[in-house]
């Protein structure tokens, strides 16, 4: 879906049949801000959340959030959230990985301490339930969209290619509101749907629990229109010079790219 211009403007967004809002709203930002890249904020306290998006967020096209590992949460953190979200014009992806019947996730979603739906853009769910947790999940939507867990970066992991078609064929079912796949490799050809690649670091292969990185350049030449980092910038001893770095090393290699075209 998305492909390079220039050094200066890294992506456009020249994809046809995007049916999904909320995946063309991610699009803009991304022509806007030259950046596709997705910084996962798997920070435990509500200070170093903010801390965090205030450092990247000149430099990412979405935050990703575990809303849950919060320690201290309030709703105060949610509207500080959406306040810094207009501010350096990101989107929101809560990865709350859902996966249960549909009258539960309705409630998960909707309800609870969390209220995700009245402020993420973006949430993801596994397919393993089946159709019924897409329409749980749109029956109570606010204008939010579905990226489907298509395939993992951890090792031993359960998606098999069946499960990965599986997700395909619920996208295409419902593509006014699933946005595309979390995947570690493009999974369809049809260009309305995005592809959000997990597991990227630019110097680390791996870690202890089963968690398998690629590098930048590896997971756009695999179809990422979105790379998520975590630990590779949230760790790091300047997140802001690490974003910086995600983002000017996914410009090379879209850049690298179009000039072979």
């Amino acid at each position: 879906v998305v492909s390079t211009q220039s050094t200066e403007a890294v992506v456009s967004t020249q994809s046809t049949g995007i049916k999904c809002p909320k995946a063309n709203q991610l699009l803009k930002i991304i022509q806007r801000k030259g950046s596709n890249l997705c910084v996962s904020a798997d920070v435990t306290t509500s200070t170093e959340l903010i801390k965090l998006i205030n450092d990247v967020g000149p430099f990412v096209c979405m935050i990703k959030t575990h809303i849950d590992i919060i320690e201290d949460f309030t709703l105060n953190l949610i509207d500080k959230l959406k306040t810094l979200a207009l501010e350096h014009d990101f989107m929101i992806f809560e990865d709350r990985k859902f996966a249960d019947l549909g009258s539960t996730v309705q409630k998960q979603f909707s309800g609870g301490v969390h209220r995700i739906s009245s402020w993420a853009d973006f949430i993801n769910a596994h397919v393993v339930v089946g159709p019924g947790i897409v329409s749980g999940l749109r029956s109570v939507a606010q204008g939010q969209s579905l990226i489907l867990i298509a395939q993992m970066s951890a090792a031993g992991n359960l998606c098999t290619p069946e499960y990965t078609s599986t997700a395909v064929r619920l996208a295409e079912e419902n593509g006014d509101f699933v946005s595309g796949f979390i995947c570690t490799a493009r999974v369809t050809d049809r260009e309305e749907f995005l592809n959000f690649v997990p597991g990227v670091h630019i110097s680390a292969s791996g870690d202890n629990l089963g968690q398998q990185y690629v590098s930048p350049d590896a997971a756009i030449r695999r179809g990422a229109d979105v790379v998520i980092v975590g630990r590779g910038i949230y760790r790091s001893e300047c997140p802001a010079e690490a974003a910086r770095e995600y983002r000017d090393a996914c410009r090379k290699t879209f850049t690298d790219i179009s000039e072979k075209e």
